[in-house]
């Protein structure tokens, strides 16, 4: 009964045959993809993913290289790196309680208000603190905030400050070279930059140091002309100089009359590198090699010696200077002094402009333009230094006969301090030219000729009379020593007029027998009652020179009682 009463079991379902082609079709077709996929990944890819990887926990981090050392010819130093560091902060990543934030803004000594808002600023990166000393960096990074990262620097520091701040220059924040030497020999002083390979945690601790990937090379030590003491000398005399005679600027420089080398390069005004917290640019150009001015009466000699080498003068040649005025077309030359008939030697003793425009007169233009040219006016010194200009001085086909006899006297054209210098190497050193150089030269240094040496003797005995009872610079003499030289009083043209502002000036070599020392000085805009060359700048070169030579032991030639001052009221200035 009971079995009749049971249910036939129910048949078992089976997968129609095409359904289970389908799907083991589908997962074997998935697993082949599967297999692809990873093969790809691994293969293919695989360079691609461990990178990822690595940028997740591995980091590389620049090593900075030690900066050379800049030194004075003697090895003293101008420019040294002292090792600082650095705190930063990842902002997202950063963690810091009120407490600590000011015990830290306590040990950087800043407003803690201002330290939050680098913490808070936008971006992810930023610098908490630049280039402190190790010491400060350590008491930081002891409160213990989480985030906060040091990195080691180096600091450049300048032994010289003002004193030699146009001419060093300084560095930026990662080192590089911003300005003077510094900028000029990056290459030279930087070195390159290394790297090492670090371990990171999820929060960006470094956990480990993994390996050196690539070591630093440090700069290499750089040796300059410059010498630390008549830097200092010449530096001190024309902040002097530039304060007595309430002037605008000025500038003074020292050639060594055998090698050309610039033994020093002073400038008024100037800043402290170490501080250049809201320090003008104005302050920091070197205006020996990056200005120009037009240098009057110290041009004179070189048109002297054009007319010598062209045979159309010789020193006792005698020239009618007049009543002491030239006209030429509608123009009309003067000299301050009314003298008459001058020998050439006379017209630079006096400072005749009269007698230096006839002379130039009687030349053809494309002649006096060589002489000016292969002095090196019209093409930049070639120092290295960043900035420095060539002056002006044009094509002579575009001279007229008015301009060709102002140019002769040192107007319509300029020059830079150092170019100016550096041109008196052909009287100082039988009439070769000297490279102008900021670094130290070994051994003798050959010249280029421009005149013969019979030529730049005779100038240089025509510069020593200008510096005598007579001329335009007896307070250019120093005790001891013969000197030569030439002075320049030059009005300042603003616009397309000349202006009642000068620039008085003074170029000069000792000893006269046999110079060593070539003295450049230039004061901008005296406005303290004198503004003539010999009075303004004659002074400052014979504190200069005489220092400078006793400095350097050079014998002298002359008595010690050979400086003679013409009486009072007798003094012999030119005006251009």
């Amino acid at each position: 009964m009971r079995a009749a009463l049971r249910k036939p079991a129910a048949p078992v379902a089976e997968l129609p045959r095409t359904r289970a082609l389908v799907l083991f079709g589908s997962v074997a077709a998935l697993f082949v993809v599967l297999l692809g996929r990873s093969a790809y990944l691994q293969w293919v890819e695989n360079d691609f993913l461990q990178g990822q990887g690595a940028a997740r926990f591995s980091r590389e981090i620049e090593v900075p290289a030690h900066r050379g050392r800049i030194v004075d010819r003697n090895g003293a130093a101008l420019a040294i790196s002292t090792p600082v560091k650095s705190l930063w902060v990842f902002r997202d990543r950063v963690e810091s309680a009120p407490n600590q934030l000011k015990a830290l803004a306590s040990v950087l000594e800043e407003n803690p208000r201002e330290l939050a808002s680098r913490f808070a600023g936008e971006g992810e990166f930023a610098y908490v603190a630049k280039q402190l000393a190790p010491q400060t960096a350590e008491r930081a990074m002891e409160l213990g905030i989480k985030g906060l990262y040091e990195q080691n620097e180096y600091r450049r520091y300048y032994p010289g400050g003002e004193v030699t701040a146009q001419i060093i220059g300084f560095t930026g924040d990662k080192d590089l070279g911003q300005e003077g030497i510094e900028l000029a020999q990056q290459a030279w002083l930087g070195g390159a930059p290394g790297s090492r390979r670090v371990i990171i945690n999820r929060r960006g601790d470094i956990v480990e140091d993994v390996a050196s990937i690539r070591a630093p090379q440090a700069g290499r030590d750089l040796a300059l002309a410059i010498d630390s003491r008549l830097q200092y000398l010449a530096f001190r005399e024309l902040k002097a100089a530039v304060e007595r005679n309430k002037a605008k600027a000025g500038g003074l420089c020292i050639v060594d009359a055998k090698t050309g080398e610039l033994l020093a390069l002073a400038n008024w005004p100037t800043y402290n590198p170490n501080r250049r917290d809201k320090v003008a640019r104005d302050r920091m150009r070197n205006r020996a090699l990056t200005d120009t001015f037009e240098p009057g009466s110290t041009m004179k000699p070189f048109t002297i010696a054009a007319a010598m080498e062209a045979g159309k003068v010789r020193p006792d040649s005698v020239i009618h200077t007049e009543a002491g005025s030239l006209t030429i077309g509608p123009n009309t030359i003067h000299d301050a002094h009314r003298a008459g008939p001058l020998t050439v030697e006379q017209v630079i003793q006096k400072s005749s402009n009269v007698g230096a425009a006839k002379i130039a007169l009687s030349l053809p233009a494309e002649t006096l333009w060589r002489m000016f040219s292969e002095a090196g006016f019209g093409t930049p010194p070639k120092t290295g230094f960043p900035g420095e200009v060539a002056g002006r001085l044009r094509a002579p086909k575009t001279w007229r006969p008015i301009e060709q006899a102002t140019m002769s006297y040192g107007h319509g054209l300029s020059v830079n301090l150092v170019q100016l210098a550096r041109a008196y190497t052909i009287f100082a050193d039988d009439g070769e030219l000297k490279p102008a150089t900021l670094l130290k030269t070994d051994g003798a240094v050959a010249g280029r000729p421009v005149v013969s040496a019979r030529t730049a003797r005779a100038v240089r005995h025509m510069l020593e009379l200008a510096t005598q009872p007579g001329g335009t610079a007896p307070q250019a003499q120093v005790a001891g020593y013969r000197v030569a030289g030439k002075t320049g009083t030059a009005r300042k043209i603003e616009g397309r007029e000349y202006t009642r502002k000068y620039v008085a000036s003074f170029v000069g070599m000792a000893p006269a027998s046999n110079p060593r020392l070539i003295v450049a000085v230039m004061i901008d805009e005296p406005t303290g009652g004198d503004y003539y060359g010999g009075s303004v700048a004659g002074p400052v070169f014979s504190n200069v020179m005489g220092s400078a030579l006793r400095m350097l032991n050079v014998p002298t030639d002359a008595p010690v009682d050979n400086v003679v001052l013409p009486p009072p009221g007798s003094r012999i200035e030119e005006e251009t």
